[in-house]
């Protein structure tokens, strides 16, 4: 027999298909600090919120399932220290947050941030100008500034930081738009089918120079900490966009701001902030090139259903003595 204790409790469905696993499993889902005190004594695996009270007083504990993808904010010396597994629930979000990072793209590809604002004020206005503007008489036989305004996807290259499933998922998403697609990693050493040879992290700078997208994609470690600085930015070209639906952390907000207000790089397309909520004064919020979103790039209702399969399955892998289906890296925070 193995027990799983569940603090903070969960709600009875997915109680009910957690108890439903194996007659091995005894399940304590539990409310309360004090009654989580007493069943972690003997409890084999956990699952919720630990702390270092809860971790001082296990005696069996070999297993922690982290609720989130997210371990910064998780993990501590203790935690760390300890012999147990730490799995987390990273994979749920690929499909949807390419799907934001695309959004990002084809909105500056296309000035649709730009468009919006003046649809705000009835204004009809071709981003470029309307001098040199196809019409009737003349055709699009030569090339305009309203053309040279917009870009062409394909004509494009989108470098990604980042290559895990989320990185990957934003690469296959670009290749499918017809973009030319390269990606930095630490580990990951190819996208199958998108992009041969994913490079190692030292040569950030020369995805950085090649780039007209740059995609954060990467989680929130001690390496990838204020990775973003004014040298980085100085890396991109001038007409190059910032995405980061990575962690904001990564990013040094003041210095990704001065880039922006310098005209270092061209705009900025920002889920995720260094300080969140971003303050209402933050001069973000009135640039023209920077397209802001709340933190929801991963809002999907298809992510809570592969959260519960995610933890179904880990806790089958734990009774099987079987590897993890996500198994982390408690010193690197993923």
């Amino acid at each position: 027999m193995k027990k799983l204790l569940i603090y903070p409790a969960i709600d009875s469905t997915r109680l009910s298909r957690i108890q439903e696993i194996s007659d091995q499993l005894i399940v304590c889902n539990v409310s309360e600090l004090s009654a989580a005190l007493t069943e972690i004594k003997d409890a084999d695996a956990f699952f919720g919120k630990m702390t270092p009270e809860l971790l001082a007083v296990a005696e069996n504990l070999q297993w922690v399932q982290s609720p989130t993808a997210s371990l910064e904010h998780y993990v501590f010396p203790e935690l760390v220290d300890h012999p147990c597994q730490l799995t987390n629930m990273r994979g749920l979000f690929y499909d949807v947050i390419a799907d934001h990072v695309m959004g990002f793209v084809i909105c500056f590809a296309r000035n649709l941030h730009r468009y919006i604002r003046q649809q705000t004020k009835s204004n009809w206005k071709p981003i470029g100008g309307v001098a040199g503007k196809p019409n009737f008489v003349t055709g699009p036989g030569q090339v305009s500034e309203v053309d040279c305004s917009h870009l062409h996807l394909s004509d494009c290259t989108l470098g990604v930081v980042g290559a895990g499933s989320i990185g990957a998922e934003i690469c296959r998403r670009a290749a499918a738009f017809g973009m030319q697609v390269c990606a930095v990693d630490p580990l990951a050493r190819e996208v199958p089918g998108v992009v041969e040879e994913v490079w190692n992290v030292d040569r950030l700078n020369d995805l950085l120079s090649i780039s007209d997208f740059v995609v954060i994609a990467a989680p929130h470690t001690p390496q990838t900490e204020k990775l973003f600085r004014t040298v980085q930015f100085q890396q991109m070209k001038s007409t190059g966009y910032l995405i980061n639906i990575g962690r904001g952390a990564i990013v040094d907000l003041p210095d990704l701001t001065a880039a922006l207000q310098n005209g270092e790089i061209a705009g900025a397309g920002l889920d995720v902030f260094e300080i969140e909520p971003l303050p209402a004064e933050h001069p973000l919020w009135q640039m023209e090139n920077v397209i802001i979103t709340p933190h929801i790039a991963a809002a999907s209702t298809r992510v809570p259903e592969r959260h519960l399969e995610t933890l179904l399955e880990n806790i089958r892998c734990f009774l099987a003595d079987k590897p993890f289906l996500t198994p982390a890296d408690k010193q690197n925070w993923f």
